[in-house]
């Protein structure tokens, strides 16, 4: 907590969110796949077809859109998280504990990749900052709290 009594929402809390998140967006992504495997295949196209590696890629590419939507729309609503971050009890604001815009959400998701492509660090570096922030954090300019 800070003096203006903002309190940080620490590694584990974050992780659990991310654990929850992680779980409802593979069972989501395995409902999508199979009923739009089985309606493909209703409308005639072949089950061989549909491990086509442009296929593959073409469903790649409709899975990321979904996750990356799911996380930049959720955090940069009037929810401030996603389902697993509201299920803990924690928001995204901005560095003033506003509202993120869409943007910034976006920066953010995609600064995630960089936290992870350094051996996770700039994962870790919320357990060890004053404001937990991690990597992905300090460079969108946001906080995640306690609500």
């Amino acid at each position: 907590m800070d003096t203006t009594g903002t309190e940080y929402a620490g590694f584990w809390k974050r992780f659990f969110a991310l654990l929850i998140d992680t779980l409802i967006s593979g069972l989501f992504g395995f409902i999508i796949g199979l009923v739009l495997g089985i309606a493909l295949v209703v409308f005639g196209v072949s089950p061989a077809a549909l491990n086509d590696p442009a296929a593959q890629a073409g469903f790649n590419i409709f899975g990321f859109v979904i996750g990356v939507s799911y996380c930049v729309l959720m955090e940069s609503s009037k929810f401030q998280g996603t389902i697993g971050k509201l299920a803990l009890g924690i928001k995204v604001t901005d560095l003033e504990g506003n509202q993120i815009g869409f943007a910034k959400a976006l920066g953010r998701y995609f600064g995630k990749f960089v936290s992870g492509i350094i051996f996770g660090i700039g994962f870790l570096m919320v357990a060890f900052t004053e404001r937990k922030q991690g990597l992905h954090d300090s460079m969108s300019g946001c906080l995640v709290v306690n609500k």
